[in-house]
């Protein structure tokens, strides 16, 4: 059911992208309000859980992580929060873009391994963080309307990735779960940031941007409360 619901997150974004992709405002207004909730699923969720584990280090894997999404910046571009150049006008992405999008994918799928509960906050953190990211991947293949071969096999591969994340950590040692969480939530932490925290224009206060991370936050938390109950 998990894997269903990582599939279909990612499909129903890519149709919206394709639908509704002239809309940047839009994509822009989705990846804000996802930021917001991000964020709030790391501090109320993912870092109590990796600090309960008891090793006093594991703040090193949270920086990890953010280190490594930084590296993944590089092969992505910035591709996750909403960056992106278009660098041919072939309705093909780079292929360093497509590693950087599975294996960023792949590692998130990881801590699902051992998850019991189908709407978990971890979950839905994922599933809110890939609605945009589909959104702006389906506008990009499908900016010209065509169905190409090429299209729906990069689609299904990002779809797939978070599965294949969780069927890996299938195979791991629950030792080690804590430390893909850490590293998972490095990479929450740095995206939502720097979505959230990215310069306005002229440096004016953006009050419909800080609507959307409140908005976001707000969802988080009544998710979060629902899950404590």
């Amino acid at each position: 059911m998990i894997a269903i619901l990582l599939i279909l997150s990612v499909l129903i974004g890519v149709m919206f992208g394709k639908f509704f992709g002239n809309r940047q405002k839009f994509a822009k207004n989705l990846l804000i309000l996802s930021a917001g909730f991000l964020i709030t699923v790391c501090l109320n969720e993912i870092f109590p859980m990796i600090y309960h584990s008891g090793d006093s280090h594991i703040g090193m894997w949270v920086i990890g992580g953010v280190l490594l999404q930084m590296l993944l910046e590089n092969m992505t571009k910035g591709f996750e929060h909403g960056h992106f150049h278009h660098h041919s006008e072939k309705d093909i992405l780079p292929l360093a873009l497509i590693i950087g999008m599975f294996i960023h994918a792949f590692i998130e799928g990881i801590p699902l391994a051992d998850e019991t509960e189908v709407f978990s906050s971890y979950l839905q953190g994922i599933l809110v963080h890939n609605l945009p990211i589909s959104f702006i991947l389906g506008a990009f293949l499908f900016r010209n309307k065509k169905f190409s071969a090429s299209s729906w096999l990069i689609i299904i591969l990002f779809a797939l990735a978070s599965p294949f994340g969780m069927l890996a950590g299938n195979y791991m040692d629950l030792s080690y779960q804590p430390y893909a969480l850490a590293l998972v939530g490095g990479i929450f932490l740095h995206i939502s940031s720097v979505i959230i925290f990215e310069s306005n224009k002229n440096h004016n206060i953006d009050w419909g941007k800080i609507g959307l991370v409140i908005l976001g936050i707000a969802a988080a938390m009544v998710a979060h409360l629902f899950h404590q109950h």
